[in-house]
């Protein structure tokens, strides 16, 4: 016995299929009766009796083959049109090939050419118009439902917040229909607002209009009240939403954007979040245009390893190499929660994929060669290492340990077991290091070089600037104090940095993967650094407040190891470009093999001893650009002037 679900299924699906045959039916008389201006012949009244089961029978077979039945009346859309005309072109040229191949001995089963254009347009024209009066009257009952839940069921309507559209393309037009259909977002939309003169005075969906330019907008939102503007422009550059953000702020007037505006394009998403701009969308860059077909050559049907898939850098690079097919990918990592969440997210986004998460210490030769000799995996990413500045400063010997003898460990087995390439994650830090994780990251690139020389497997580099809201970076750590009231607290006001996001920072790696023939240092080109303290201002602003009334910005002095300016290469190292117009090349002169290995050895004897102030020491020496205080003396005066003649090298 059917469940009831499948009743009314089969039961919706009948009365679908009689209201198409009934409308199929009354086209074909509508037809003919315009054919013969309302009064059919008696000649021709046979005809059209013996025709009309054969037209309508071929019409709703014609709906069925093309899938134009199969569809969702609510949902019906401008995207089904196709399988209409699909449906429509196959029906007549049946009929006109019956017509004109049939001889006049047949006559009834010829349809008139005249009757057979007609129909097709009432008939294919009804079929498609009742189901976007039924995705009407759906949207209706959908937005009075949202409306009613909205006012939390006391009839009471809320007063809409009036705003303005900024960007007239298809993605304005996509969410301006998103927003008229729902009942909730408590939005009313006075017009668009678009720099292209050509759409000026003209609507864009319904009774809205394009109002004016960007440079109109204080005029705008005066004349119409605007409560605030939501940015609508597919691929909005971070340069286009800055001016925007600029111009509303000296009205002032809020601004918020619709995010992903890609997914919303490719129909993907709906519109149902509408967010305040972020950091995020002012300082990303252009989205970096990957060479896909290599990378996915690379990578496809390979095993390749993540270490340290659990953390914020590690665990994108996961996300971004499960796009490409491996055939296995290793998550390895200590941390157990961290790893059992991107395990689980993986898993979720492709059930069809080969996920192995390891729970492993890079750092723990016989668990990583168990791992290597089991798996063999041909691409290894490092991502595993200590970053935080300030916290290495006090614990030196480990972040030589995790940072620079863990590496050579990962990336020898990687030599030992053949891999294909193995690509160290490094930092800008790592250029004239004032602090223990630069020079310990600068250290690690020695190594990999060295190792370039050793063994067949290609040893290449990345190097990052700052990453955009990960673990433990500045951007996070100002939100949580402007929750809190302030101050935000910046260390100098002169001090700049680069930054990058996290998904930009995973697409480089992959794509050094590739281009890397062994020796390299990779950078991106990051544009101009941005002021800490300008990027805390920003912060406030965007979120509503004043910087210096609202929330305080309190100078702290800069921490162990920090520096005014980061540099992302040095004098001695050559840039060269690649094939990607983005990523460049830092060819490194080659280290003596010698000098590495006994280097190697030195840092392994007093990271044993937990000598902090010898491995400062050390460091200093092996790097010629390092400047590193000792471990014990470290005040704010003599980091300064470290600092200042670090910058100096420049």
């Amino acid at each position: 016995m059917l469940e009831l679900p499948a009743k009314r299924h089969l039961l919706a699906s009948g009365i679908q299929a009689l209201l198409d045959i009934s409308l199929l039916q009354a086209a074909f008389v509508a037809a003919y009766l315009l054919r013969f201006d309302f009064t059919i012949p008696p000649e021709e009244t046979r005809n059209f009796l013996a025709q009309l089961p054969l037209v309508v029978l071929l019409q709703f077979v014609a709906l069925t083959v093309t899938g134009s039945r199969s569809s969702i009346w609510r949902y019906t859309d401008l995207a089904h049109v196709r399988s209409f005309l699909n449906a429509a072109v196959a029906s007549v040229l049946i009929l006109v090939a019956l017509r004109l191949g049939l001889p006049k001995s047949l006559q009834v089963w010829r349809v008139p050419l005249s009757v057979n254009f007609i129909d097709v347009v009432l008939a294919f024209g009804a079929a498609y118009a009742i189901r976007v009066v039924r995705r009407a009257e759906y949207e209706y009952k959908q937005k009075r439902v949202q409306l009613k839940q909205h006012n939390n069921g006391n009839g009471n309507a809320r007063k809409k917040r009036s705003v303005l559209l900024i960007g007239a393309g298809r993605a304005g037009l996509l969410a301006a229909k998103e927003i008229e259909a729902r009942g909730d977002l408590d939005l009313e939309i006075k017009g668009f607002v678009d720099d292209d003169r050509a759409k000026f005075g003209r609507s864009v969906v319904q009774r809205h209009r394009v109002l004016g330019a960007t440079n109109d907008l204080p005029r705008l939102v005066h004349t119409h009240g605007i409560n605030h503007v939501i940015i609508t422009i597919a691929h909005a550059s971070r340069h286009e939403i800055q001016r925007i953000v600029r111009i509303c702020e000296s009205i002032p007037v809020k601004v918020r954007i619709i995010p992903e505006l890609y997914e919303i394009i490719e129909g993907r998403v709906e519109i149902s979040r509408i967010r305040d701009v972020e950091i995020e969308d002012l300082l990303g860059r252009e989205p970096v245009q990957l060479d896909t077909e290599s990378i996915m050559k690379e990578l496809a049907g390979k095993t390749v390893m993540v270490t340290g898939a659990g953390g914020s850098i590690g665990s994108e690079l996961a996300r971004q190499v499960q796009r490409f097919a491996p055939a296995r990918l290793l998550l390895v990592e200590r941390a157990e929660f961290a790893l059992f969440d991107i395990d689980l997210e993986l898993r979720a986004a492709n059930r069809g994929s080969s996920i192995v998460p390891l729970v492993a210490d890079v750092g723990d030769e016989s668990r990583m060669r168990a791992i290597f000799d089991l798996y063999r995996p041909q691409v290894v990413i490092h991502a595993a290492a200590h970053k935080h500045v300030p916290l290495m400063e006090s614990n030196a010997t480990e972040a030589v340990h995790n940072n620079v003898l863990n590496t050579r460990l990962v990336a020898e087995l990687a030599g030992e077991f053949k891999a294909e390439a193995f690509v160290l994650i490094s930092t800008d830090k790592a250029v004239r290091p004032t602090s223990i994780m630069g020079a310990s990251k600068r250290a690690a690139e020695l190594v990999v070089q060295d190792l370039n020389q050793t063994y067949n497997t290609r040893f290449v580099a990345v190097r990052f600037g700052n990453v955009i809201g990960s673990a433990g970076s500045v951007i996070p750590i100002f939100r949580e104090q402007i929750r809190n009231g302030g101050p935000i607290t910046i260390t100098d006001k002169r001090m700049k940095r680069y930054f990058m996001t996290i998904p930009e920072a995973a697409q480089l790696v992959l794509q050094a993967s590739v281009l890397g023939r062994g020796g390299e240092v990779f950078i991106l080109h990051m544009g101009e650094p941005v002021r800490i303290i300008d990027l805390a201002e920003t912060l406030i602003t965007l979120s509503g407040l004043k910087p210096h009334e609202d929330v305080q910005v309190v100078e702290t002095g800069m921490r162990p190891g920090e520096k005014l300016y980061e540099e992302l290469n040095f004098e001695s190292e050559q840039t060269a470009p690649t094939l990607h117009p983005k990523i460049f090349i830092n060819l490194l002169d080659t280290p003596e093999p010698e000098v590495v290995k006994t280097a190697l050895r030195v840092l392994e004897r007093l990271v044993s001893e937990r000598n902090e102030d010898e491995v400062r020491r050390f460091l200093n020496d092996l790097l010629a650009e390092a400047v590193l205080a000792p471990a014990n003396n470290i005040n704010g005066r003599e980091r300064k002037r470290l600092v200042l003649v670090a910058g100096q090298r420049t």
